[in-house]
């Protein structure tokens, strides 16, 4: 899906790591949230609530999902899944754009 129809977008931005990491949160009409961002160069971790699911539109990176010891290579488009409750870390080795899904479970 390259758009969203009948959607709200919120107005603020969320900023990370001093400016690196920045999204905007688009609510759909049945109240699911995704958030549209950017990732600069650089390592960061993060940490969920719930279910994410990021789905990685464009750039360079590297992602160890927890649990795991190997890290996982994305170049140009992919996807993977983080669980609630959890850690994740980045490596972002060139501007990386995403949207990222939150599941309710």
């Amino acid at each position: 899906m390259s758009q969203f129809e009948n959607v709200t977008a919120v107005k603020k931005a969320n900023i990370y790591f001093d400016g690196k990491v920045t999204s905007r949160t688009v609510v759909f009409p049945d109240g699911t949230k995704k958030t549209l961002g950017i990732m600069l160069p650089g390592e960061y971790e993060f940490g969920t609530d719930v279910k994410e699911i990021m789905e990685i539109l464009a750039g360079e990176l590297k992602v160890l999902l927890p649990g795991d010891s190997e890290w996982i290579t994305i170049s140009g488009e992919g996807e993977f899944t983080v669980p609630a409750n959890a850690k994740f870390k980045l490596q972002i080795e060139t501007v990386t754009d995403y949207c990222c899904s939150y599941i309710q479970e």
